[in-house]
C-alpha cells in the first residue's frame, strides 16, 4: 500500500510541506543539511511511530515549535493517517479516530535503508528484534495481541520482583503467551531462510548466516529458567530471561559478523536484511512495503552500490528516495520529483 500524501508541520528543520506521491519512484533532491532526510522521517512515523534515526522523538519537533504533525494518506482507499507529538507524548489516528502504533504498521508497511542500516549488524539486539518482530507482525495475525500481553505480563513481574511480591502467577502467564512467542518468531526466521540466501547472493554479499536465539538457555525450558535465575532477578529488579530478550545472530564464518566486517560490509548485510523481509512478507501476504532509501551509496562501492538499486528496483514498490542532484540516481526515470530548500518543499 503507496503513501499517496504526505503533510508535515514542524519536523526538524521544515517548517511546513505537502507532497502528492506517486506509487512508485519519488526523488527528493536537495543540499546536505536542507530536511530530506526528515521528509522519509516523517513518512516512517505514519507507518512505525517512531523515527528511524533516533529513539527520542521529541528530537524531531523544529527548534521553538510547541509541537510535530505529520499526515498521510495510504492506498487506493486514501486511508487518513496522522502522527502528532507534543510534550505530553504521541498520538496516532486512522481515519480520525485514536489508534496503536501496530495498526499504523497494518495500514502503512514501510522499510528503510539509510546510513545506519549497518546497526542491524554492529549494535545490540533491539534493532534485530524490531526488524524480526515486523516481519512476524505481519504473517502472524495473533503475535501483537500475544507480545502486547506478554509485555503486561512482564511489567507486572518485574514490580513484583522490586517490591519482594510473588512472582509464580506472572511467571505462569510469561510461559504461557512467551513459548508461542517464540514459536512464531522462530518460525518466521526458518521460512525467511530462502529468501536471505537469495538476496545475499544478488548482492554479493558475505554468506552470514542468521541464528535465532530465544532469551534463555536452549537446555531449559522457559519456567525451569525463570525459577533458577529468581535470586539474580529479585537482586537486579527486572526479568533477564525470557522471549524479550532474543536475538538474531548474524555469524560468518561461524564468528560474530560485526568483529569480522567493514563498516560497508555491515550496511550491505544491513540492507539485504531488509530487502529480504520485505520481499518475504510481499510473498506471505502480498503487500509490498513502501521503502525510504537515504544516500543509498554511502560507504559502498560502486558494484555493490548497482548491484543494490538494481534489487531495490526489482522490488516493484513505492520508493522515496534522497539524492543531491536527479541525475546521481540509478533507478530509471524518476515518476516524481521533489526539491527541499529553505524549511519548505516543491515539485520540479
Amino acid at each position: 500500500m503507496s503513501l499517496r500524501e504526505l503533510r508535515l508541520e514542524d519536523v526538524r528543520c521544515l517548517h511546513r510541506a505537502e507532497l502528492e506521491l506517486h506509487p512508485r519512484l519519488n526523488l527528493i533532491t536537495g543540499e546536505n543539511g536542507s530536511g530530506k532526510t526528515s521528509l522519509l522521517e516523517a513518512a516512517y512515523l505514519l507507518g512505525r511511530g517512531r523515527s528511524f534515526r533516533t529513539r527520542h522523538t521529541e528530537r524531531l519537533i523544529r527548534h521553538d515549535a510547541p509541537r510535530l504533525l505529520v499526515f498521510g494518506r495510504v492506498g487506493e482507499s486514501e486511508t487518513a493517517v496522522g502522527f502528532a507529538f507534543d510534550k505530553t507524548g504521541a498520538s496516532m489516528q486512522i481515519n480520525r479516530r485514536p489508534a496503536s502504533t501496530a495498526e499504523l504498521a497494518e495500514i502503512f508497511p514501510v522499510q528503510v535503508i539509510d546510513p545506519g542500516i549497518h546497526r542491524l549488524v554492529e549494535e545490540g539486539p533491539a534493532y534485530r528484534r524490531r526488524w524480526l518482530d515486523w516481519g512476524v507482525f505481519h504473517v502472524e495475525h495473533a503475535f501483537v495481541e500475544r507480545w502486547s500481553q506478554y509485555a503486561r505480563a512482564l511489567r507486572q513481574r518485574n514490580a513484583a520482583l522490586k517490591n519482594g511480591g510473588d512472582t509464580a502467577a506472572w511467571d505462569a502467564e510469561l510461559v504461557r503467551l512467551g513459548e508461542p512467542l517464540t514459536e512464531s518468531r522462530a518460525r518466521v526466521l526458518s521460512e525467511l531462510e530462502a529468501e536471505w540466501q537469495l538476496t545475499l547472493t544478488a548482492l554479493d554479499a558475505p554468506a552470514v548466516t542468521l541464528h535465532f536465539f530465544r532469551g534463555w538457555s536452549s537446555e531449559r525450558a522457559l519456567g525451569e529458567s525463570l525459577r533458577l535465575n529468581l535470586p539474580r532477578d529479585r537482586e537486579r529488579g527486572a526479568t533477564g530471561n525470557g522471549p524479550h530478550r532474543f536475538d538474531v545472530q548474524l555469524r560468518w564464518g561461524g564468528r560474530g559478523a560485526r568483529d569480522l566486517l567493514s563498516r560497508g560490509q555491515q550496511k550491505l548485510l544491513g540492507a539485504a536484511m531488509a530487502l529480504a523481509m520485505a520481499r518475504f512478507v510481499a510473498r506471505q501476504v502480498g503487500r509490498l512495503p513502501t521503502l525510504l532509501l537515504d544516500d543509498p551509496s554511502a560507504e559502498l562501492d560502486a558494484a555493490h552500490t548497482a548491484a543494490l538499486l538494481e534489487q531495490i528496483a526489482a522490488l516493484e514498490c513505492q520508493l522515496l528516495v534522497t539524492s543531491l542532484a536527479p541525475g546521481e540516481l540509478r533507478l530509471g526515470q524518476p515518476d516524481r520529483v521533489f526539491h527541499v530548500e529553505q524549511g519548505g518543499v516543491k515539485q520540479l
